[in-house]
């Protein structure tokens, strides 16, 4: 599969180190730390996505692919204010860094028949983060009162998948 790739501020030095993590073939949890730490190192400016794109849409977040390749994605994502996912969980490990607004997010365990609700995070411009499946039922929500943009590091191929979701929940939660 061809790599897809945009000229963006900041973007050739996350793809580079990110390839070399992924190159490392290590388990999910040690992938997402790495690329977390790296994007810690290397977190872009706003100016990773064009004005137009950070204005985001009046009615959903919106996600950019910014690079895609077989063995990971580089996703930009715009979050206008109050504006959230599903209670959902991801294909592949994720690292995401915050560049503007709070995403607040708020995390489940899947107890067969509900959720129950296991914690809550507001991650703030600046703060990264970085987890693996199993165990990463979420929801995230801009909670603040300005866009929110972030950047998300995938260990799968989006643009091929469509999506990093790989179930929405709609069980109850108790």
């Amino acid at each position: 599969m061809a790599t897809i790739t945009a000229v963006r501020p900041g973007l050739d030095a996350l793809v580079s180190g990110v390839s070399g993590i992924v190159a490392q073939r290590q388990g999910g949890h040690e992938t997402a730390h790495a690329v977390a730490d790296l994007i810690r190192d290397r977190l872009p400016g706003p100016d990773l996505l064009t004005p137009q794109e950070r204005a985001g849409a009046p009615d959903h977040y919106v996600s950019y692919v910014l690079h895609a390749q077989e063995e990971f994605s580089i996703v930009g994502v715009v979050w206008r204010p109050g504006q959230y996912t599903v209670i959902h969980d991801h294909v592949s490990w994720c690292t995401f860094g915050i560049l503007s607004g709070i995403e607040h997010e708020t995390l489940y365990r899947d107890m067969g028949d509900h959720l129950v609700e296991i914690g809550q995070t507001a991650n703030r411009p600046g703060e990264v983060s970085g987890f693996a499946p199993p165990g990463d039922i979420h929801m995230v929500r801009n909670t603040s009162a300005e866009v929110g943009v972030s950047v998300h590091v995938y260990g799968a191929d989006v643009s091929r998948l469509g999506s990093s979701v790989r179930r929405a929940y709609d069980l109850p939660v108790r």
